[in-house]
Order: C-alpha cells, then sequence, then structure tokens
C-alpha cells in the first residue's frame, strides 16, 4: 500500500518493543510514528532510536507535545491496566477522535479476537486486546461454540516468568477477570474461568494453554474440524500458534462445577495448544509476547485497510 497510518505506541517494555519491532519489519497499512516510555534508559527507548524512531521518554504527555503527534493516527497502549484508563482519557481530550487499541486488560472498549470477531467493531476508537491467553484460547472455546452451545469454559495460560514484564505482573487479577468475560462474550461460553500460571522452569518454556469446555451432546468429528479450521486460521498471523495433540473427547454426566450447578452432562473437550514465539524480542519461548503483538497488529492493518480504502 502507498498509504499508511501512523501509529504510537506507549509502553516500551517487552510487548512495546516487540510491536514495534514487528510494525518496522512486517507494517503493510501500519508505520511506526513514536515510541513512548517513562524511562530513559529503557531498551525499547534505546532500541527505537536506533531504528530511526522519534521517542519520548515523558509519557502520554510528552507524545502529545512531540510534533510527530499531529500525524498520528491509531495509538497502542502497552502499559499496565490502570496506566491505560489514565492514558486513553488524556489523548481523548487532546485528539477525541483519536483510535487506540489496548494491549492491557483493562478492556475500556470492545474485545477483540482477530479470527473471531476482528471486523466487528472497526468503528470503535478503543478496541481491547484481551489477553495472551485470551488470544490463544478464545479461538478455541468458539471454535466448539460454532458447532454445539458451550455452557462452561476453563483456560489454563502456561507461560515462562522470564517473558513476564512488570505490567504483565502487575495485571494478574484484570488478567483472569478480563479472560474470563472474553471466554463468554466473544468465545461464547455461558460461564468461563481463566487462570495464569507463570512458570519459572529453567531452562524457560514455551507458551501453552490448556482448553476446557463443557458443550451439548455433540459431533466429535465436527468439533475437531472446527478447532482444526480455527487453529489455521490463527496460525496466519501466528506462525508458532499449533495444536500439541489431538483434540480430547469425554462424555460426562454427575458433573459437578463450582458456581455453574451440579449433575451436569454433555460432552467434555481438552484441547491442548502451544505458542511459539517468532523470537523478534523476546526468545522464541515467549509466545505470550508474540500472540498479544501479532493480534494487536493484524487488528491495526484491518482498521487501517477500512480507513484507507
Amino acid at each position: 500500500m502507498t498509504r499508511k497510518m501512523k501509529a504510537a505506541i506507549i509502553g516500551s517494555g517487552n510487548i512495546g518493543t516487540d510491536l514495534m519491532i514487528k510494525i518496522l519489519r512486517h507494517g503493510e497499512a501500519i508505520e511506526m510514528g513514536a515510541m513512548v516510555g517513562i524511562d530513559p534508559a529503557s531498551d525499547g527507548l534505546s532500541r527505537a532510536a536506533r531504528m530511526g524512531v522519534a521517542t519520548t521518554h515523558d509519557g502520554v504527555e510528552g507524545l502529545t507535545r512531540m510534533p510527530e503527534f499531529a500525524d498520528i493516527d491509531v495509538v497502542f497502549d502497552a502499559t499496565s491496566a490502570s496506566a491505560h484508563v489514565k492514558n486513553d482519557a488524556f489523548l481523548r481530550g487532546i485528539k477525541p477522535g483519536i483510535r487506540v487499541i489496548d494491549l492491557t486488560p483493562a478492556a475500556i472498549g470492545p474485545y477483540c479476537i482477530p479470527v473471531v470477531n476482528g471486523d466487528a467493531h472497526l468503528d470503535a476508537l478503543n478496541v481491547n486486546m484481551v489477553t495472551c491467553g485470551g488470544q490463544a484460547t478464545i479461538p478455541m472455546v468458539a471454535a466448539v461454540a460454532r458447532v454445539a452451545r458451550v455452557h462452561y469454559a476453563e483456560i489454563v495460560a502456561s507461560i515462562s516468568s522470564k517473558s513476564a514484564g512488570p505490567g504483565t505482573r502487575a495485571n494478574i487479577d484484570e488478567f483472569t477477570e478480563t479472560t474470563s468475560k472474553a471466554i463468554e462474550v466473544v468465545g461464547g461460553a455461558a460461564k468461563g474461568k481463566a487462570i495464569i500460571v507463570l512458570n519459572p522452569a529453567e531452562p524457560p518454556l514455551i507458551m501453552r494453554d490448556t482448553v476446557y469446555t463443557l458443550s451439548e451432546q455433540a459431533d466429535e468429528a465436527a468439533i475437531t474440524e472446527s478447532v482444526e479450521r480455527m487453529a489455521a486460521a490463527v496460525q496466519a498471523y501466528v506462525p508458532g500458534y499449533r495444536l500439541k495433540q489431538k483434540v480430547q473427547f469425554d462424555r460426562v454426566k454427575g458433573l459437578r462445577i463450582p458456581g455453574v450447578g451440579e449433575g451436569l452432562e454433555g460432552l467434555k473437550t481438552s484441547i491442548f495448544l502451544e505458542v511459539e514465539g517468532a523470537a523478534h524480542y523476546l526468545p522464541a519461548y515467549a509466545g505470550n509476547l508474540d500472540i498479544m503483538t501479532s493480534a494487536a497488529l493484524r487488528t491495526a492493518e484491518t482498521l487501517a485497510r477500512k480507513v484507507l480504502a
């Protein structure tokens, strides 16, 4: 494309830096305009400067004082949930119509999972990318839900502790709350639950995710086909995303799920995933980083193509 939308990234940590590198290498309708941080000594700001990107270490206020801000069309926020609330409000006061893509669990705007509802909220001024665990697992819940009604879905996201920066660690409660809600709103489950595990193992382990659903009885072959088709759709923008093993099924009855009910029956589907990162910034074990930034870039590219059409 000859025309592109200019982007600023707020947050020069792991997620923001990885996203910057992706945009510089692979951006088709999006290009870097500015990198924003609060630590002048951060590696992200140093890398941005070396790569020719305008920088500021004065946070969102510093961004709005930069001459480049006049040309910024979209802002990615890779800070924390609490900081995002303030950042979004401040940006709206300066440039009300600016688009914001939220990579924190703040969830001011609608949830966005590119392969499930990526085209549904292109008119929203703020969209939320849920969480890394949500990006990995909600497509699988949705894959089951398009075959059979899902009564309950539970996901467990296990990531290397080395890939979890300060922002991720500060957002653990928001992670579980936002992911659980998005499992219902986007994934289609009547009730959702999310768990995150920070694994301290050495050497660091690749991101792994487990998805359990309890649905009405359904054709197991149809669910398997739906899951495999969804996995291929995610792989289109996250090449390291894959099913770890075959989908497993159990026909259950008399099941008790706290907060859901007792004597439940139906089809239990177990899906096991792993996500290998592209190693743009952190090593390949940081698949949680890769799927989050890849999903955000895919969302921005979809938005840009619509705006620039």
